[in-house]
């Protein structure tokens, strides 16, 4: 396992962005099979979360949707490193007005509901 989700697993990383958590969920879709890595990683971000002293700050639907759209960006362009994936998926990092406001409502995204468990997009890609 990597330092990297070592010192995550653990709640050591000082700092934890909007990209941070892009390549974590990267960096466990290159160890573990889909199910498994999105299984582990919010597990371990709800984890994290909590040691922070944040523990009502996971979001179910929008770490599970980002971890599915990785996912499938990874496939669609096998083995990069993880500089080249960063570099060729840039809608990936940002955070207001991103990739999952093509897919959900404000409504939907800012619902109870929405942080308690996965929901599906409720708008149409254009």
């Amino acid at each position: 396992m990597s330092e990297l989700i070592c010192n995550f697993e653990q709640g050591k990383l000082e700092q934890f962005h909007h990209s941070d958590h892009v390549r974590m969920a990267f960096e466990y879709l290159c160890r573990y099979p889909a199910l498994e890595a999105l299984g582990g990683f919010s597990d371990a971000l709800r984890r994290f979360a909590a040691a922070q002293g944040k523990p009502n700050l996971y979001h179910e639907t929008i770490t599970w949707a980002y971890v599915l759209i990785i996912r499938q960006r990874m496939a669609q362009s096998a083995n990069q490193e993880w500089d080249e994936f960063a570099q060729n998926n840039p809608d990936l990092f940002v955070w207001k007005k991103g990739i999952l406001s093509r897919y959900y409502s404000e409504e939907v995204l800012n619902s109870d509901l929405a942080r308690k468990v996965f929901i599906f997009p409720d708008k149409q890609e254009t």
